[in-house]
């Protein structure tokens, strides 16, 4: 039980780590990308929600690996 809380717990922090990222890239706003991050206007959906994935993916790995 203890792995399934820990798990979600890392979840939980990515997804935080993720909102941080795009509120701070703009990458949810239309009206233009910063520091690499953002979708461009003319994107299409699937595009965008590509992107947030692969994001939050990032955002996972930066989660989990282990501070050395």
């Amino acid at each position: 039980m203890e792995l399934t809380a820990t798990a979600r717990r890392t979840e939980d922090i990515a997804l935080d780590l993720l909102k941080f990222v795009a509120a701070q890239a703009n990458v949810t706003k239309p009206a233009g990308a910063t520091a690499g991050f953002g979708v461009t206007p003319a994107s299409k959906p699937e595009d965008q929600v590509t992107h947030l994935l692969e994001l939050y993916q990032r955002c996972r790995q930066a989660v989990e690996t282990p501070v050395k």
